[in-house]
């Protein structure tokens, strides 16, 4: 697809619009002593977030963390030593990842969920000898 001077508009346009919706970032730093991504807004607000439960920060170290860059639009956040991107609208909204990574990071928290029914299902399958056993040739 060629660039044109009306996509080239366009995109402006709708940059120009973002950027209004949503405050830029002014800053950012990781407060060690708290474990948590620090952002500053220019509207002052202040967002801070523990890095693993974010999509691409989750495994990263404290020194990962402390070169991070504001993006030009100021839309964005770059970690360079872990070439991952936050994008702060989304971050405003509680996405701190892909729609899939949220998927999986909220069903591992319903699974760990301990309730009175699971007990009560685990209770009465240990009754019948516990989980029965895979018939052989199946797949673990």
């Amino acid at each position: 697809m060629s660039m044109t001077d009306d996509v080239f508009e366009a995109a402006n346009r709708r940059a120009a619009a973002k950027k209004a919706a949503f405050p830029a970032a002014v800053s950012v730093r990781y407060d060690r002593r708290v474990a948590r991504v620090v952002v500053t807004l220019a509207s002052g607000l202040e967002l801070a977030f523990p890095p693993k439960h974010v999509q691409g920060l989750e495994n990263a170290h404290p020194a990962d963390l402390a070169e991070a860059e504001i993006t030009p639009s100021g839309l964005g956040i770059h970690f360079p030593r872990l070439d991952a991107d936050l994008y702060i609208p989304a971050l405003l909204e509680g996405f701190l990842g892909s729609r899939r990574w949220m998927a999986a990071e909220i069903g591992k928290i319903g699974g760990a969920a301990s309730t009175e029914a699971k007990a009560a299902a685990a209770r009465q399958n240990g009754k019948l000898g516990g989980r029965p056993r895979k018939p052989k040739g199946m797949a673990a």
